[in-house]
């Protein structure tokens, strides 16, 4: 079965936690840079994640991707970065986004200007686990085909595949990380996959 054929209203437990957390393991290859996606909480979890690939040379560079504050979620992720140890001159910045499509959108067109895409092979993505499977079908819709991910997920305290029912928090991320995987799909928006 397809995501766009899924019916929100019959979707158990188990079918949920396959859908968000299932098969999103890191396969442990180098890429050419790291894409962390902004959030308020990515400080805190996405961002020593990242330093910390970095730090095992899994890629030269990382690039902070969120504008939707003041300052920009990059900025305030980039001096975070730079508190756990990383150099200034091993991060890009990308300010104008608030979403996750436009994450990508804004972030190809950095990378683009910076490295010539074509010479992009693999990308590690870095997200809370909930968010990466959408992270995948996007950047899978806007980035070139050619390109690989290694997906660097990060578990937060509430929406964990042991946890995310037993509180508010991580229930609403999960369900409504769902009802847009399923309407993205549907709409075309993202690729659609097998589940």
């Amino acid at each position: 079965m397809y995501l766009s054929q899924l019916n929100l209203e019959d979707l158990e437990h188990s079918t949920i936690n396959k859908i968000i957390f299932e098969n999103l393991n890191d396969d442990g290859q180098i890429g050419d840079i790291i894409l962390v996606f902004g959030s308020v909480t990515a400080p805190k979890y996405r961002v020593p994640k990242a330093v910390e690939l970095l730090n095992g040379n899994r890629a030269k560079k990382i690039v902070m991707s969120g504008g939707r504050s003041d300052p920009p979620e990059a900025l305030i992720m980039k001096e975070a970065a730079i508190s756990l140890g990383a150099s200034e001159s091993d991060i890009l910045l990308e300010t104008k986004s608030t979403n996750t499509a436009e994450n990508i959108i804004y972030t190809k067109s950095l990378l683009e200007e910076y490295y010539g895409l074509k010479n992009i092979k693999r990308i590690l993505l870095v997200t809370n686990y909930f968010h990466l499977k959408r992270c995948l079908l996007s950047m899978k819709t806007f980035m070139p085909e050619w390109i690989d991910y290694s997906l660097c997920g990060v578990l937060d305290t509430n929406t964990r595949p042991d946890n995310w029912w037993t509180n508010e928090k991580g229930k609403t991320r999960v369900i409504n990380e769902i009802y847009r995987l399923v309407k993205y799909t549907k709409s075309k928006e993202i690729i659609d996959c097998l589940i």
